[in-house]
């Protein structure tokens, strides 16, 4: 389903919202959306029971649905697909939760446009009192510490934050990398950069102020625990991948997408 789409000519940065139950927070993470730099929003709800689809509808959004909750894995490939069909060479993903400044994205762009990165992330973790004073809880703020250092050994990165919701991507990054293949899951994100390290793309990331509320997204802590062992995971199928000691799906190209160019 697509309503109006939200254009500025000439511009080819386009954003893209994972949604689920985000009416609380989505108008105020758009407001802040500098609309001088992007060409469109494009928002997938997924199943949400709220009124998240009324409100992307208000805001003249280009909305697509999931009828029920396919995950947040899924949410994004459904995403991708739909800004691959457009002409944007560079792509933002944002989560509608309010938790990431999108006033930062002109900064995270411009990396991309100089030559600098292929892919920009936004970092939430400049020091820890900041931190934790944005309301990041304790065990998040430690099990994403020891998964973002784990997750730099094992990749050869030296990045501030693995697990952030604010992206952006060059047109070719999507283009080259599996992610039709990768879970439907939140373990999503950590596949794709294990990907996107494999295929040489050049990471680099910009400090984002981040403010946790009650309205913001969060996973249980059971289900933090199941993603920090799947974030493991995903780093040792690198090794192995890298190594040559096994080959994994994973870390093939899309050929339909090179197809598609």
């Amino acid at each position: 389903m697509v309503v109006t789409n939200c254009s500025i000519s000439g511009s080819k940065t386009v954003v893209i919202m994972p949604a689920y139950n985000a009416e609380g927070t989505l108008e105020k993470t758009v407001r802040d959306i500098p609309k001088e730099v992007v060409g469109e929003i494009i928002l997938c709800d997924d199943g949400s029971k709220d009124k998240t689809l009324e409100i992307a509808h208000k805001l003249g959004l280009t909305v697509l649905r999931h009828i029920e909750n396919r995950g947040y894995g899924a949410n994004q490939k459904t995403c991708y697909d739909a800004v691959l069909k457009t002409d944007a060479d560079i792509i933002v993903m944002i989560h509608p939760d309010y938790q990431y400044d999108p006033r930062v994205l002109p900064f995270a762009v411009g990396f991309i446009r100089l030559g600098i990165c292929d892919i920009v992330i936004g970092s939430r973790i400049r020091t820890r009192k900041e931190t934790l004073e944005g309301g990041m809880p304790v065990y998040k703020y430690i099990s994403n510490r020891f998964l973002t250092a784990l997750e730099n050994m094992g990749f050869g990165q030296n990045l501030g934050d693995f697990h952030s919701g604010f992206r952006a991507y060059r047109r070719k990054v999507l283009e080259q990398i599996n992610y039709s293949g990768n879970s439907d899951d939140f373990i999503f994100d950590t596949e794709f950069l294990a990907q996107a390290v494999f295929h040489g793309f050049r990471i680099g990331d910009i400090p984002v102020p981040t403010r946790y509320s009650p309205e913001a997204s969060s996973i249980s802590f059971q289900r933090s625990l199941k993603y920090g062992i799947q974030c493991v995971v995903v780093v040792i199928k690198y090794l192995l991948q890298k190594t040559r000691i096994h080959n994994f799906t994973l870390f093939c190209p899309d050929a339909d997408n090179h197809k598609r160019k």
